[in-house]
C-alpha cells in the first residue's frame, strides 16, 4: 500500500502494525507535510460488529481529549481499498518506541525512573478519569506506552497511545457488554466487564511489575488473585507495597483514583502496607475468628452510654404516656363534659393507637441495639447471619441465591458478568460498626473470599 494517497491528501509511507482486520500505517499529510498515523478498519471476515463500535468509540473519545501525551485526533472518513471497504481515523504521529520495544532491546530501568514514569502515566489517567463522563482506557500495557527523548536521570517523554478500548462510564450503562483488554493486565472486575477508573490503577500496577521484573505478569504466581512478584525484585519496600496497593484483586482494597495513588507515591504512608490496614482497631470488641478457609465475624451490642440512655429513657416515658393519654381523658367525660366526646370516640382514639404503635416501633429498635448479638459465618458454600438475643436467638437461613432479603441482610450480584466462574456478591449488613471497625472487617472479608465479597455497614 506504500505511495497509495487516502482521501487524495495522505500519502502512505510504510505500514507500523496489522492485526485482525486493523492496521496501522504511516503517512503524510499533503497540506501541511506532517507526518500521521492512520488506523484502518477494513471490513472482512475477521471485524466484528463489537470492532466498529469500539473503533467508532476511539475515534469520538479522542476528539474530545487534549492532552500533550495522548494523540491528537486529526481526521475521520471512509476508505474503499483493494481489500475492502472500511473506516479511517487519522492521528499525529508520534515517533518514539513502545515501553514493550525498549525492553526487547535490553533497556533497563532504575527505580527513580519507574517512579518517574507512573507519575507521567497518573497524571494522564487524572485527566482522563476527570472527564465527564470519566474515559477508562482499558488496555494500559507496555505496548501502549510510548517513551522517547530519554537524556540524563531523565526517563524521557511519556506517551498514552491506542485508545481502541476506551469506555466512558456513560456508555456503559445499558446495552450489551464488551470485555476487552490483555489477559494479565486486566483487573479481575473486568472479565466480567465492569470497569472503573480503578481497572486502570491495576492495569499501570501491573505494567510497573512487567518494567521491574522484565517479566510479563501472566507469567509470575499469583496468591488469591495477587501478583506474586516481590522476591523478585529488590526494591525500596514502600514502592513494593505502593505496587502490591496498585494491584489488588479487590476493588475495595485498590487504590481508587490515580490522584490518589500519586499522592500514594509521593508520600508513602501506613495504608501501603496491606496487613497493616487488616490490623483490628484498637479498642473493638468485634470477635473475628478463622478456621482454614472459614470465617466467623461476632458482633456484640452495642455500648450503654450516657447519651442512649437519656434518650431511651425519654422514649420510655413518651410510650407510657401515650398509653396513659386515654385515662385523662375519661374523667372529664364522664363529669359531663359532652363536647369532648365526639371527638374522644372518633378521632383521638385513631390517633392514639397510631401514635403508640409507632413510638413502641422505635423504642423497641433502638433497645434490640444494646441487647442483640451478630454472629456472622462465612465458607466456601454459603453466608449465613444468626441474631440472639438473651431470651431467644433467630437463625437467617443461609443465603445463596443471586438475590434474596432476609431479616437485617441483602446480598446482590454486583457483577455484570461471571469471572473464574463465580460471582462476585456485595452484602449489605444492618449492624453497628465504627468506621475503623467496617474497613477491618471488609478488608478480612474480602480476603478470606479472594475479593469476591465485599461488605457495607448501615
Amino acid at each position: 500500500m506504500a505511495s497509495k494517497i487516502l482521501k487524495e491528501r495522505y500519502v502512505i509511507q510504510k505500514q507500523l502494525s496489522q492485526n485482525a482486520g486493523r492496521r496501522t500505517l504511516l503517512a503524510r499529510d499533503l497540506q501541511n507535510q506532517e507526518l500521521v498515523a492512520i488506523k484502518l478498519l477494513i471490513f472482512g471476515e475477521d471485524v466484528c460488529w463489537d470492532d466498529l463500535k469500539l473503533f467508532e468509540r476511539e475515534a469520538q473519545t479522542l476528539q474530545l481529549l487534549s492532552h500533550p501525551a495522548i494523540p491528537r485526533y486529526l481526521d475521520y472518513f471512509d476508505v474503499d481499498v483493494p481489500t475492502g471497504k472500511g473506516f479511517a481515523l487519522v492521528q499525529n504521529y508520534i515517533p518514539a518506541k513502545s515501553l514493550e520495544e525498549w525492553l526487547k532491546s535490553g533497556r533497563t530501568f532504575s527505580e527513580a525512573e519507574v517512579k518517574q514514569l507512573a507519575k507521567a502515566l497518573l497524571e494522564i489517567l487524572d485527566y482522563l478519569h476527570g472527564q465527564q463522563p470519566p474515559v477508562i482506557h482499558r488496555d494500559i500495557k507496555p505496548s501502549n506506552i510510548l517513551l522517547a527523548n530519554r537524556s540524563g536521570n531523565s526517563v524521557g517523554d511519556v506517551y498514552l497511545v491506542d485508545f481502541g478500548s476506551v469506555q466512558t462510564l456513560a456508555a456503559r450503562k445499558g446495552g450489551t457488554i464488551t470485555v476487552v483488554g490483555t489477559y494479565g493486565y486486566m483487573p479481575p472486575e473486568q472479565f466480567g466487564g465492569r470497569n472503573v477508573p480503578a481497572s486502570d490503577i491495576y492495569s499501570l500496577g501491573a505494567t510497573l511489575i512487567y518494567l521491574v521484573t522484565g517479566r510479563h505478569p501472566a507469567e509470575l504466581s499469583q496468591g488469591n488473585l495477587q501478583i506474586q512478584f516481590e522476591s523478585t525484585v529488590n526494591l525500596n519496600p514502600d514502592l513494593i507495597a505502593w505496587l502490591k496497593w496498585m494491584t489488588q484483586p479487590s476493588l475495595n482494597r485498590r487504590l481508587a483514583f490515580a490522584k490518589e495513588a500519586l499522592e500514594a507515591l509521593e508520600n508513602p504512608r501506613q495504608p501501603t502496607d496491606i496487613s497493616m490496614v487488616r490490623q483490628k482497631p484498637f479498642g473493638s470488641r468485634i470477635e473475628l475468628k478463622k478456621d482454614g478457609e472459614n470465617l466467623e465475624v461476632v458482633i456484640p451490642p452495642k455500648k450503654l452510654s450516657f447519651r442512649n440512655f437519656y434518650w431511651i429513657l425519654v422514649g420510655t416515658l413518651f410510650c407510657l404516656g401515650m398509653f396513659l393519654f386515654p385515662f385523662i381523658w375519661i374523667k372529664p367525660v364522664l363529669q359531663g363534659a359532652f363536647f369532648l366526646i365526639i371527638p374522644f370516640l372518633v378521632f383521638l382514639p385513631i390517633c392514639w393507637i397510631i401514635g403508640l404503635v409507632i413510638a413502641c416501633f422505635v423504642l423497641w429498635e433502638r433497645l434490640v441495639s444494646f441487647f442483640r448479638w451478630t454472629r456472622i459465618k462465612i465458607d466456601d458454600r454459603q453466608i449465613s447471619v444468626t441474631h440472639l438475643w438473651p431470651w431467644y436467638q433467630y437463625q437467617v437461613a443461609p443465603i445463596k441465591k443471586e438475590f434474596m432479603r432476609i431479616g437485617s441482610m441483602y446480598i446482590r450480584d454486583s457483577m455484570l458478568g461471571y469471572v473464574f466462574d463465580e460471582k462476585y456478591y456485595e452484602i449489605l449488613i444492618i449492624s453497628h460498626a465504627t468506621p475503623p471497625e467496617i474497613e477491618w472487617l471488609t478488608n478480612e472479608i474480602s480476603a478470606r473470599s479472594n475479593g469476591k465479597i465485599t461488605v457495607a455497614f448501615a
